[in-house]
């Protein structure tokens, strides 16, 4: 599809929407309007007497949808400007396309990450939750089963909100290695037969990050609520390396005010008794088994190297060893998955009854080709079965949902959701994903986030993104962090 830009620049938010409603549309831009062909989109903003209006008529099969929408923008800052206009913009094009869809999306116009958090901040700047309801389904289209998952994410995410206090953080603690890559991974992981050799070298680069920045913590009045380790997969190191990262945490960091400690264990082909001695003398109390499918066909297809058969064992053993806070993840529209296969995958899950499962959908890299694109927008609805089969087994067994999460990439356009039983929800999951607090992130890839709780501006600080870099940048690991936690006045 070509689409121009007509008195605006906002890019991003057109092509954002168009590949929202269009994920198969490949898109390029027109300098004019006299240079497109159908399909095309034209946006078009005029400001005049304060009034923003933007327009949007979208070409395809012949047809032609126009739309248009008006809204004040006298006095408005700047950053409030920016907003109200790219909504005009990012509106117009949604009403001009969704006449041309066999069916509105879930998600109405909605293309952001965290719905929770545009919904918490309408509840925090005045409406009740009702409001915010409507708001989210008549303004943004919202469906009424993802505006209801909405509000009570967001409602979580509030009562969590209140237990955080101003010097509180969180650590992530990254480990990017795993024993084998499955073919949908857009994380930053390297296979242990490709760079096993820099596992020790690795860890000798953390556990001085760890140190560093344990001495910028203390320095700065910080303390640590909740770790997370997670990669990769963190059990791809033995025990003896997992039990000197976990001494290196301990010994560095004050963890006297520690409310959760998680490590996703993730490949049940990774999970031993030994390692999960070492985890629970550690002090972590809460772990991920995550079999993402509990059909061998499905597992074999996405390239892992274990079965079924794996993660019930790991479950256990688990068990044994004395976890009583299980996280396991599933992700919907696996190649050679089906409804019913997904449903026998939750139904397996709930007679092991974790603590928590958290139901992803699958998503796309970046990079997909058309092919690939196609696929996945093929599937909505089998995805949709999938999810909402899902939702109704897991609340009949009591689960109920407490944070959720998009991306952009995502077969149907859906969502991730985790689900818990009641007082089990994971503190970092929320923290991290509502943006409620300062989350230090160390190890390859890390995203360090420092988070001004009175008005929510966020500052990042980026690690190396792969093994090799991050080992060879060890002696300028801290700085980022250091410009986070001292930041200049």
């Amino acid at each position: 599809m070509i689409y121009t830009l007509e008195n605006h620049e906002l890019k991003h938010a057109v092509e954002e929407m168009l590949f929202h409603l269009l994920p198969t549309e490949t898109l390029s831009r027109a300098d004019t309007a006299e240079q497109i062909t159908e399909p095309y989109c034209r946006s078009i903003l005029t400001e005049e007497n304060g009034e923003a209006a933007a327009r949007a008529i979208v070409c395809m099969d012949g047809a032609v949808h126009e739309a248009e929408k008006r809204a004040s923008v006298t006095g408005l800052a700047t950053l409030d400007y920016k907003r109200t206009i790219t909504e005009l913009v990012k509106t117009t094009v949604y009403d001009a396309v969704v006449p041309f869809l066999p069916q509105a999306p879930v998600w109405g116009s909605l293309t952001g990450v965290r719905p929770a958090k545009l919904a918490r901040g309408m509840i925090e700047r005045g409406m009740t939750r009702g409001e915010a309801a409507v708001e989210l389904r008549e303004h943004f289209h919202v469906s009424p089963e993802r505006t209801a998952l909405t509000i009570r994410a967001a409602a979580t995410a509030m009562e969590m909100d209140k237990t955080i206090g101003e010097n509180d953080i969180s650590l992530y603690v990254g480990i990017p290695f795993c024993p084998s890559r499955c073919y949908y991974c857009s994380f930053v992981s390297a296979t242990t037969a490709q760079s096993g050799k820099l596992i020790e070298p690795y860890l000798d680069t953390l556990c001085r990050e760890i140190e560093e920045t344990a001495t910028l913590v203390r320095a700065a009045g910080k303390q640590v609520q909740s770790v997370y380790i997670g990669g990769g997969t963190p059990t791809t190191l033995d025990e003896h390396q997992l039990a000197r990262l976990l001494s290196a945490l301990e010994n560095h960091f004050d963890f006297s005010h520690l409310r959760e400690y998680t490590v996703e264990a993730g490949r049940p082909d990774t999970i031993t008794p030994e390692k999960l001695r070492v985890l629970k003398s550690a002090g972590v109390g809460r772990v991920s088994i995550n079999p993402q499918s509990m059909n061998d066909a499905v597992l074999a297809a996405i390239g892992r190297k274990h079965g079924s058969a794996d993660v019930l064992r790991a479950f256990d053993e688990a068990r044994q060893a004395g976890f009583d806070e299980i996280n396991m993840d599933l992700i919907a529209g696996l190649t050679g998955d089906t409804a019913e296969t997904f449903a026998q995958t939750v139904d397996t899950l709930l007679n092991l009854s974790p603590e928590n499962i958290t139901v992803h959908t699958l998503a796309i890299k970046r990079g997909a080709d058309l092919t690939d694109k196609a696929a996945a927008a093929a599937q909505r609805e089998t995805v949709s079965q999938m999810l909402d089969g899902a939702s109704h087994a897991l609340q009949n067994a009591g689960y109920g949902p407490y944070y959720l999460y998009r991306q952009k990439f995502m077969a149907g356009g859906f969502e991730n959701v985790g689900w818990c039983k009641p007082g089990t929800e994971c503190f970092y999951n929320v923290s991290m994903m509502e943006e409620l607090q300062t989350i230090l992130s160390l190890g390859a890839g890390g995203v360090s986030k420092r988070v001004v709780r009175e008005t929510g501006w966020i500052e990042r600080a980026n690690n190396p993104k792969y093994p090799l870099e991050y080992i060879q940048a060890a002696d300028r690991l801290a700085n980022g962090k250091k410009k986070l936690l001292f930041p200049k006045k």
